[in-house]
């Protein structure tokens, strides 16, 4: 297994991607809504993945968080931003936490039922109300309130059978720039950053299975972004924190992350820095100058990041959404929220 994640350019695979599929150093691919068009379209495209892929299986990723950030639509459950079930936690906290742990059971639910192990949530970022690219992703902007809400969801996606990612560590709402477009300097001590922001990654760190970067240079701890920052992912994550999951970046075709230099060197830094898997999406060039730099370096192989990797493979198969027993509930319990 490889530790390349890439995006594909629409319903079906092209001949040229096909090839990339079969190389060594792709770790999964990650999907856009330009990849989705029905239930059956998304089977017939992961099956002929699986088989351009037959020697070994790659990760199947997407970002499905609900409200503006979710990728498949036609067949599935809308599900709303998870900023609603925050703002009714304030009034029900009771009726929150059930919505949480609905909202993070049909997710991912619906997913595995059509072959996608994994979605990049819970969010856990704070909405400090500062940041226009979290807002309504996040829960809320008190950090006990996220906490207790990205708990319950998690809980709701590990009992439908998929593994959960928080991000984006050590958290991104404390900043106004879109790290998308430009480089974003939060310039909190850590001090701050622990008391705030890092209280529901620190705490929720047992629970989950891996962890997404942000791009975000937080200069009074290191002045390079956190995704290729080892003070970061090794000194805090890993000892600090006790983190044993795995760690993705976020893309690595952001603005903010280019400033650490060309594509080859991006992907160096990241993993000397102790990334797992790295997202290279909507930039084919970037992802094949990412694949032909580590087939031709000598660095060491890294079998516990690929064991990593391979624990966030679903570990439950589903069948078809509707024979499932529990669906109906949890749906009719999401769409209650979206009327909210």
């Amino acid at each position: 297994m490889g530790s390349i994640i890439i995006d594909l350019a629409g319903l079906e695979l092209s001949s040229e991607e096909y090839e990339i599929l079969q190389h060594p150093q792709i770790a999964g691919i990650i999907f856009f809504a330009r990849n989705y068009e029905s239930p059956i379209q998304l089977k017939n495209l992961i099956s002929h993945i699986r088989e351009c892929s037959a020697q070994r299986r790659l990760l199947l990723t997407v970002d499905q968080e609900g409200g503006r950030v979710q990728r498949f639509f036609s067949g599935f459950t809308p599900l709303p931003p998870i900023g609603k079930i925050g703002k009714l936690y304030e009034t029900n906290p009771e009726q929150a936490l059930h919505f949480a742990k609905a909202h993070g059971w049909i997710m991912a639910s619906e997913l595995l039922a059509l072959g996608i192990d994994l979605s990049f949530a819970p969010v856990l970022d704070l909405d400090n109300q500062i940041n226009q690219v979290i807002g309504e992703r996040s829960f809320h902007g008190d950090p006990v309130i996220v906490t207790k809400l990205a708990r319950a969801t998690i809980h709701g996606i590990h009992s439908a059978g998929m593994y959960t990612v928080g991000k984006h560590f050590p958290g991104h709402g404390s900043v106004t720039l879109d790290t998308h477009k430009e480089c974003a300097i939060d310039i909190r001590d850590y001090a701050t950053i622990e008391a705030t922001d890092l209280i529901p990654f620190s705490t929720l760190s047992p629970y989950l299975d891996a962890m997404m970067t942000a791009h975000i240079v937080y200069s009074k701890v290191d002045p390079i972004p956190c995704s290729f920052s080892s003070t970061w992912l090794q000194t805090i994550l890993r000892k600090k924190l006790n983190f044993t999951g795995a760690i993705f970046t976020d893309d690595l075709s952001m603005q903010a992350a280019q400033t650490m230099g060309n594509i080859s060197e991006r992907v160096e830094l990241a993993l000397q820095a102790g990334c797992d898997g790295l997202l290279i999406c909507n930039n084919r060039a970037d992802a094949i100058s990412a694949l032909e730099y580590l087939e031709g370096s000598r660095r060491p192989d890294m079998p516990n990041s690929k064991r990593r990797l391979q624990k966030l493979f679903s570990h439950r198969t589903l069948g078809d959404i509707a024979s499932l027993q529990q669906t109906a509930a949890w749906r009719e319990a999401v769409c209650m929220l979206n009327k909210l």
